[in-house]
C-alpha cells in the first residue's frame, strides 16, 4: 500500500503575511461575573441564615436587601466591563462579598437591637442596615464616577500637591473644630453638622497616599542618595531626612491634638512602607520605626488619654467596668466563638459595644468562629495580594508605588483592628475596611478599589499594536520584469 499524498498547498491557506493572526486577549469578565454570583448566594442564604436563627419568618426586608445588593454590584460588574476591561477578575467578587458579610452581620445586630429594645419597652431602633445599603449604593457611585473620570490614573500626578494639601486640611479640620461638632469617645476625627457627619481622616488617607507616590517618583534621587553605611544597611543623610520628619510631625500632630491613634499609626506606617519600597534601603525602616517609638513614648508621657489606652490594652480587667468593659468583652465573645462559632444568629455580639463598626471583628468570631474569622481575613489577604500583584506588573513607577500604597494601607488598617480587638496592640478606633458600618470608611474605600481596578486595568491591558508605515519609496525592493509574449514562465532579471 503506497503512502498517503502529502497535503497540497493550498489545502491549509495560510492568512496574508504567512502568520495566523492572534487570538484576541482574554478580560476574564465572565470570571469576575461567577464569582460576583457565588458572593450573591453567599450573602442572601446567610442573611436567611440570620432569620431562621431569630426564628422570625422571612420578610420582605430580607428580599429587599438581596435584591438590592444584587443589583448594585452587577452595575459596578457593567461599569468595570465598560471602562476597565482588563482589570484583575478577583478585586470586585472579593470586595462584593466582604461587603455583603457586613451587610448580613449588621443587620443580625439591627434584630439584637430590636429585641433589647421590645424587652425594656423602648423604642423600636431603625435598621442600620438599610443605612448601610445607602452607603453601599454611593460608595458604588463613586467607584463608577472614578472608573469613568479617571482615564488614565497617572493624571493625579499632576495634581499630587493640590491633593496632598487638601488631605492636611482635611486631617486638620477635625482638631480646630469645637467638640460639640468634632468629637466621638473622646477622638476628634469628625465633621458633624446638622443632618450631616464625615470622617475627613478616611479620605485624607488616600490623598496622602497620592501624594508621597508623586513625590517619591520625582525626588528618587533625594531618596537614594548614598549615605553612612552601619552595620551592613545603608542609611540617608541628615540632611535627606526632612520628608520623612514632617510626616512624623504631621501624625504626631493627629495623634496629640485629635486623641486618634490609628490614623497617626496608619499613615506614618504606608508612608514607610512606600519608603522602603521606592528605595529598597533598610535605613528608612529603622530611622521610621525609631521615630514611631519616639513619638509614642513622647505621647504616652505627656497625654493622660494615650495613658488610658496603653493602661487598658495591658490591664483589661483592672478596670472592667469602665475602661476595660469594651475590650474584656470582645474577648469573652471570641473565647464564646471558639473554633466553629455559635452559628449566625445564635450568639450574643450585641454586648460588646460598638460591634457594628470598631468590633465587627468580634461579632465575625464568635458568630463563625476561628474557622469563619480566619476565612474572612484570607479574603483580605487575596485582595493585597492581588494589588501587590498589580504594582508588580503596571509599568510606571507611580502606579507601582500607588498601588502598593493602596494595597499596605488595607493590610495595615486590618492588623490594626484584628490586633486591637484580641488584645495584640492596644485599641486605635479604626473600622474593618468594606465591612463596618458607616458611610466615610465605606466611600473611601470604594474610592481606593476603583484606583486599584484602574491601575490593574492598565497593568493587565495588551500593548498597543502599531500600525506598519509603508516603506519609504527610496527604500522599497524593485524587481525588473522581462515582458515575453511567447514565454509565460519568464520571471524576474537576475
Amino acid at each position: 500500500m503506497s503512502a498517503p499524498a502529502p497535503p497540497s498547498a493550498g489545502a491549509f491557506p495560510s492568512p496574508p503575511g504567512g502568520f495566523a493572526p492572534a487570538p484576541p486577549p482574554s478580560t476574564r469578565r465572565n470570571v469576575e461575573l461567577l464569582l460576583l454570583g457565588a458572593a450573591a448566594v453567599i450573602t442572601t442564604v446567610s442573611l436567611f441564615l440570620v432569620e431562621a436563627s431569630q426564628e422570625q419568618s422571612i420578610t420582605w426586608d430580607i428580599a429587599k436587601y438581596g435584591l438590592a445588593y444584587l443589583a448594585l454590584f452587577a452595575i459596578a460588574h457593567l461599569a468595570v466591563r465598560r471602562f476597565a476591561p482588563f482589570a484583575d477578575p478577583l478585586l470586585l467578587p472579593i470586595v462584593a462579598l466582604l461587603n455583603g458579610l457586613g451587610l448580613v452581620l449588621i443587620h443580625r445586630l439591627d434584630l439584637a437591637d430590636q429585641q433589647t429594645a421590645a424587652y425594656n419597652s423602648w423604642a423600636t431602633p431603625s435598621p442600620d442596615a438599610t443605612q448601610q445599603i445607602l452607603w453601599t449604593a454611593l460608595g458604588t457611585l463613586v467607584f463608577i464616577t472614578l472608573l469613568i473620570a479617571l482615564r488614565d490614573y497617572r493624571t493625579l500626578a499632576r495634581y499630587s500637591y493640590t491633593l496632598g494639601l487638601i488631605g492636611l486640611v482635611a486631617l486638620a479640620i477635625p482638631a480646630l473644630l469645637p467638640s460639640a461638632f468634632s468629637e466621638t469617645n473622646g477622638a476628634k476625627i469628625w465633621i458633624r453638622l446638622p443632618g450631616f457627619s464625615v470622617q475627613p481622616g478616611e479620605f485624607a488617607k488616600i490623598l496622602l497616599i497620592i501624594f508621597f507616590a508623586s513625590v517619591l517618583v520625582a525626588k528618587r534621587e533625594l531618596f537614594t542618595a548614598a549615605g553612612r553605611h552601619v552595620l551592613g544597611m545603608e542609611f540617608p543623610r541628615g540632611r535627606d531626612l526632612g520628608p520623612i520628619l514632617a510626616v512624623w510631625i504631621v501624625c504626631i500632630g493627629v495623634l496629640v491634638f485629635e486623641k486618634d491613634l490609628g490614623t497617626s499609626l496608619l499613615i506614618f506606617s504606608t508612608v514607610l512602607v512606600m519608603l522602603y519600597i521606592a528605595t529598597e534601603r533598610v535605613g528608612w525602616l529603622v530611622i521610621g520605626g525609631g521615630l514611631l517609638a519616639l513619638g509614642f513614648l513622647f505621647a504616652y508621657r505627656l497625654f493622660g488619654h494615650v495613658r488610658v489606652r496603653v493602661e487598658t490594652w495591658l490591664h483589661p480587667f483592672d478596670d472592667y467596668n469602665n475602661t476595660g468593659y469594651q475590650i474584656s468583652q470582645s474577648l469573652f465573645g471570641l473565647a464564646t466563638g471558639g473554633l466553629a462559632g455559635t452559628g449566625l444568629g445564635s450568639g450574643r455580639p450585641n454586648q460588646v459595644p460598638f460591634a457594628k463598626t470598631d468590633f465587627i471583628v468580634t461579632t465575625i468570631g464568635e458568630e463563625l468562629g476561628l474557622i469563619g474569622l480566619t476565612a474572612v481575613l484570607v479574603l483580605f489577604l487575596v485582595f493585597v495580594v492581588r494589588g501587590l500583584r498589580t504594582a508588580l506588573a503596571v509599568r510606571d513607577s507611580f502606579g507601582k508605588l500607588l498601588a502598593a500604597g493602596l494595597s499596605f494601607t488595607i493590610a495595615i488598617q486590618l492588623f490594626v483592628v484584628v490586633g486591637g480587638v484580641t488584645k495584640l496592640i492596644p485599641l486605635t478606633g479604626l473600622t474593618t475596611p468594606f465591612m463596618s458600618y458607616g458611610g466615610s470608611s465605606l466611600l473611601a474605600n470604594y474610592a481606593l478599589l476603583a484606583l486599584l481596578i484602574k491601575i490593574s486595568d492598565a497593568a493587565r491591558a495588551p500593548a498597543p499594536v502599531r500600525k506598519k508605515e509603508p516603506a519609504p519609496l527610496a527604500d522599497a525592493q524593485t524587481e525588473l520584469l522581462r515582458r515575453d509574449a511567447g514565454r509565460p514562465e519568464a520571471g524576474p532579471l537576475t
